[in-house]
């Protein structure tokens, strides 16, 4: 724990530094995030433990001493395969009830510091970007209570192209925030402004126009996401599903299943009432269909018998040509522009729903991959005690030293397997149960195998019998038949 917890501390140095954030403030995060790093500590802990133990027992000749009193390594290690259940309910619960606690937690302590002291997402004598607002703040000085007044603010807004236009200078400013309010409201006194005007025509272009006015007040509302997105960088949009337990994440799952079933329906059937595909056709009328049959029949027999040529009255007249043929050239040309335009608008929609309906879905498999790991990690405690233990019992070596570097190469494959196959779930490239329960599956069969192998008093790998089974395979290609 002490270890990841310096890895967190690495990873949001950025965003504690130099934000005047006190040390009660910032030893809260990081204690709210210590049940979080449980799913990364715990199945280590219980890998290196189970090395450690089991092999320091096999240094020391315990385990000789137990085959020779008639204990067998199943039974030395019942105990303690008791004890590892028990743990794995203790760790689902753990799961269920107490990170979901957590995650809530950091979600609120971040917006009450959004909220009371959002001058921690300003830092002094640079620019602060805030991407969702479309502006960067910088400040000379912060001072007085939560660092709520400011000197020296310059604020570049920038247009939908990502084009500073406007330009905001003030001597003095105020954050003003409550926390019954998701609104930031920053009171700019005594201050220039200043905005390029964008005209439509090429004319108005060349005279490059603009605004300026000097304000003595000026008052700019901010949307409190916007630093919370800032303070640490992170969509909390997607950390919700953390914040659910087993009932409600499967809860859940249906609602988003639902709801991403019916847009897929209803788009699919906006896009073909535009495209005009698959219209309905209107029933039959059985009798007139067999009324205009026996005419035809009756007129095809008359010809035949009269030698008249044969003339069908019908309303219906089949066409086999091309239908834009019909058209004369100049509506030719209007027809295929009408239907490229429509082609090209119908792409453009589809395009932007697809975006849409990713990010539903990625949600969605968010949804199931959290469910899911609450069960693999409890279970991923049992099979890694069943890799560690008879893996220490075949190497023979306790201390540090070795057991340690294994331990470390088999958690990083475990835990590699498991990014990986997590990213690629998200991205509905695999399914999300799978991806939160593949990392586990493969330590499955690693576990049985040491554990027949070590019962059986055998060490990881006999290299001697292997040459001499490659050895016999080439001795028998190379030999000649014998022949009679």
């Amino acid at each position: 724990m002490f270890i990841f917890i310096f890895q967190t501390i690495w990873l949001f140095i950025d965003d504690f530094a130099g934000k005047g954030l006190d040390l009660v403030i910032i030893g809260k995060f990081f204690f709210y995030m210590m049940p979080n790093l449980t799913e990364k500590v715990l199945p280590l802990t219980v890998l290196l433990s189970s090395i450690l133990t089991f092999g320091t027992f096999a240094e020391n000749y315990e385990f000789a001493a137990m085959k020779a009193s008639g204990i067998s390594l199943q039974r030395s290690m019942l105990s303690l395969i008791i004890f590892m259940v028990i743990l794995g309910g203790v760790t689902f619960y753990f799961a269920n009830s107490v990170i979901p606690a957590s995650e809530q937690k950091i979600y609120n302590m971040r917006r009450n510091i959004a909220k009371v002291k959002p001058a921690v997402a300003i830092a002094e004598g640079v620019f602060s970007d805030f991407e969702g607002a479309d502006m960067n703040i910088k400040v000379e000085k912060k001072f007085g209570e939560n660092d709520r007044f400011l000197e020296n603010v310059i604020i570049h807004k920038k247009t939908k192209t990502n084009v500073n236009n406007t330009v905001i200078k003030a001597q003095t400013g105020e954050l003003k925030s409550s926390e019954k309010s998701d609104i930031l409201q920053l009171v700019l006194k005594d201050g220039h402004y200043y905005e390029d005007v964008v005209k439509k025509k090429s004319e108005g272009k060349r005279k490059y126009p603009f605004a300026k006015a000097e304000f003595e007040t000026y008052v700019m509302n901010i949307d409190l996401s916007e630093f919370n997105n800032v303070d640490l960088e992170e969509d909390l949009n997607t950390t919700t599903d953390k914040m659910k337990n087993v009932s409600r994440l499967i809860k859940d799952i249906d609602s988003l299943e639902e709801n991403n079933l019916r847009i897929v329906r209803s788009f699919s059937k906006s896009i073909s009432n535009r495209i005009g595909a698959f219209v309905p056709l209107q029933p039959m009328d059985t009798n007139l269909h067999k009324s205009r049959v026996k005419n035809i029949a009756d007129t095809v027999a008359l010809s035949k018998t009269e030698g008249i040529p044969e003339t069908v009255n019908d309303s219906v007249t089949m066409y086999s040509g091309d239908i834009i043929d019909l058209f004369q050239s100049w509506q030719k040309v209007q027809l295929i522009n009408t239907a490229k335009n429509n082609a090209s608008n119908i792409l453009t929609s589809v395009q932007g729903k697809k975006k849409e309906l990713q990010k539903r879905y990625e949600i969605y498999n968010r949804h199931i991959l959290s469910l899911h790991k609450k069960y693999a990690l409890a279970l991923s405690c049992i099979i890694l005690f069943f890799v560690g233990a008879p893996l220490g019992a075949i190497i023979r070596k306790g201390g540090i030293g070795l057991p340690m570097v294994i331990a470390i190469m088999l958690f990083l494959v475990y835990y590699f397997i498991g990014v990986f196959a997590d990213n690629y779930a998200k991205k509905n490239e695999i399914h999300p149960i799978l991806g939160a329960w593949l990392s586990t599956m493969i330590m499955l069969p690693l576990s049985v195998w040491l554990t027949k192998r070590a019962t059986a008093d055998k060490g990881l790998m006999n290299f001697a019998s292997v040459l001499d089974r490659i050895k016999d395979f080439f001795k028998k290609k190379t030999s000649k038949p014998s022949t009679s």
